[in-house]
């Protein structure tokens, strides 16, 4: 098959983006695919004009791939703004639109705004388009994590999985956020985050009253609307579906702070052990909660629920993910590999479930 990889965009997980499309694009090609790696933002304008001109021939010319180290940062996002040639406040760069028209299915490998909120999807679907994942309305829900919290809420209550109690704070203005501060200071401990985020970027545990201001206008950096969690103390576990099938659990132990933005990314900072260690029935549970998850807020092939178990054994259901972390040692990988699957193997399956999609 002729496949584009789209990857990078603007978002904050733009870095881990580029390292689950590079190796995405290296394991269909293994798997004999016309694998092309495109970067949603910069799209092909590094590319000779003949390939501009006609960026099917991309598919024949296969670019190498080149290796994507992770640094620990967040992207410098105005950087790459600046760097871009094409001087447009369009999210598509130069050619990424044709050579996505040229491909038969398009591999989506974007996470966070701007690829994972269902606005792309959205554009695929006008256009007819095939690509891999969930449409652009389960997309666009579950990318907020207020609006899933709202939706599935009572269902995952009735089959015995908590949700933590929440507050909501919109389109926040300067003069509102000393009152918001006192009213978040109440709910200590508790875990201040953008409702938008992923990668846990914009995501604070707050434990002491002085921190509510430093984690409050953090949160705000990312955006005008505040989410204020209750904070549970317990093991933080994840569980995939494929497929219309819980995958086996992964148990999540950071060797310092929580599963932060460095701790998911850093090699070697966070033991991930699978499938995790819980007993059979909180097994059940976290499968039959994904499940229901995935179902209820029509996604599609794949997604990734996350959960707190504590002292008590109780099951929390945290927030879901419809375009996981993709890197052979990613989670969802990583569970899959736990019933047989090879990444290249569960990255074929992915690619597949794109074409066979009937999304018209």
């Amino acid at each position: 098959m002729k496949i584009v990889v789209l990857c990078g965009g603007l978002s904050t997980e733009r870095n881990i983006s580029l390292i689950s499309g590079t190796k995405i694009c290296g394991a269909l090609r293994s798997r004999g695919h016309q694998a092309v790696l495109v970067d949603l933002y910069l799209g092909l304008e590094d590319m000779e004009e003949e390939f501009q001109a006609d960026p099917a021939k991309l598919f024949e010319e296969l670019p190498p791939l080149k290796p994507v180290v992770f640094d620990g940062q967040t992207p410098d996002l105005e950087a790459v703004k600046a760097s871009r040639k094409l001087k447009s406040k369009a999210l598509f760069g130069t050619g990424v639109l044709k050579i996505c028209q040229a491909a038969d299915v398009v591999f989506m490998g974007l996470h966070g705004m701007n690829g994972e909120d269902g606005r792309v999807q959205a554009t695929f679907e006008v256009l007819g388009i095939p690509f891999t994942g969930s449409g652009y309305l389960g997309a666009g829900m579950t990318m907020d994590k207020l609006i899933t919290k709202q939706l599935v809420n009572n269902e995952l209550r009735a089959i015995g999985c908590h949700v933590p109690e929440w507050r909501s704070y919109h389109d926040v203005r300067e003069e509102q956020i000393p009152r918001i501060i006192e009213k978040v200071k109440t709910k200590v401990p508790c875990v201040v985050k953008t409702p938008t985020g992923g990668s846990s970027v914009g995501v604070v545990i707050v434990r002491e009253e002085s921190e509510v201001e430093g984690a409050v206008r953090e949160c705000l950096r990312y955006g005008n609307d505040l989410l204020i969690e209750q904070f549970i103390e317990g093991r933080e576990f994840t569980c995939a579906v494929l497929r219309d099938r819980a995958l086996p659990s992964v148990e999540i132990a950071p060797k310092t702070r929580f599963y932060d933005y460095s701790n998911k990314y850093v090699a070697g900072a966070t033991e991930e052990i699978c499938p995790g260690r819980c007993t059979p029935e909180v097994e059940k549970l976290m499968g039959e909660a994904a499940l229901l998850v995935h179902k209820y807020m029509k996604l599609a092939t794949y997604s990734r629920c996350d959960f707190i178990i504590d002292a008590k054994d109780q099951v929390w259901f945290l927030e879901i993910n419809t375009l996981p972390g993709m890197t052979p040692t990613s989670l969802v990988p990583q569970e899959a590999a736990a019933v047989g699957i090879s990444y290249e193997e569960l990255c074929e399956i992915i690619a597949q479930d794109g074409i066979r999609m009937n999304r018209w």
